[in-house]
């Protein structure tokens, strides 16, 4: 009887001993789920980044949200459970790191701006003056305040002093998908959109580049969220994006990379 009593309590503390600790790990096979919020000129190099990602680091699964960097930026302030930030733009990461809420980052590529047009149009604009004559109708840009890219196009205008007449002219998008579609399906005339993205459709052709003194540098910074659950995941994939086999993909859509 006393040993029966004896066994007993051997067992219960063992139990009290290591449950604690088995409580905290995962179970064989079991995937952490990581989320990344990019805008969404992203989407495409992105997709094939995690792909290959996930092959290499099986305990880890990405799942992609897309969208304006501005509302992406607004949703992490509002609590969003995101583990990565991906932006457009360095106003909207600079915001989250004046709050606190990047625990690390970095510049990682930089982008073109371009006027896109449909490739059946017969009025190819050749300058940005070009946008005020009667041919150009529906001007599509992104909605400034969200939209790096529309951003970057008002200040372009703005620079060439055309932004006044043009506004009623301008027709502004949710983000730069949207904006690249009004092009291909022609309910716009022209846009101002990514180079990158440019080139991914087969229904839009570049009319001209736009100078680079004309709007602040194009830059896509990166970084991971404060308030991230999952931190030491999180970091795995944030340094992926920054090695050589994800700057081949970066470079395949015509980014360019800043940091290896």
């Amino acid at each position: 009887m006393a040993r029966r009593y004896l066994l007993l309590l051997l067992f219960c503390f063992i139990l009290a001993f290591f449950l604690p600790a088995l409580a905290g790990c995962k179970p064989p096979g079991k995937q952490t789920e990581i989320t990344i919020s990019a805008a969404a000129s992203l989407k495409n190099c992105l997709e094939e980044i995690a792909k290959d990602f996930e092959q290499k680091h099986g305990s880890i699964k990405v799942t992609l949200n897309f969208g304006p960097s501005g509302v992406l930026q607004r949703q992490i302030e509002q609590g969003a459970r995101v583990d990565i930030f991906f932006s457009a733009g360095k106003r909207e990461m600079e915001g989250l790191i004046e709050k606190k809420l990047i625990h690390r980052h970095t510049d990682l590529l930089a982008n073109e701006l371009v006027l896109i047009i449909h490739r059946d149009t017969e009025f190819v604009p050749q300058s940005v003056q070009d946008l005020l004559k009667p041919e150009i109708v529906r001007l599509a840009i992104g909605e400034p305040e969200t939209v790096p890219a529309g951003s970057y196009a008002r200040e372009t205008l703005t620079y060439y002093n055309v932004w006044d007449g043009l506004k009623p002219k301008i027709i502004f998008t949710k983000d730069i998908r949207q904006l690249l579609a009004y092009v291909e399906s022609g309910d716009v005339d022209a846009g101002f959109a990514y180079k990158t993205d440019a080139v991914t459709s087969r229904d839009v052709k570049i009319a001209f580049s736009i100078d680079e003194k004309s709007h602040q540098p194009i830059v896509y910074p990166v970084g991971v969220v404060g308030t991230s659950k999952n931190i030491k995941e999180a970091l795995v994939f944030y340094e992926y994006l920054q090695s050589a086999e994800a700057a081949k993909v970066f470079e395949k859509y015509r980014f360019i990379v800043l940091k290896r």
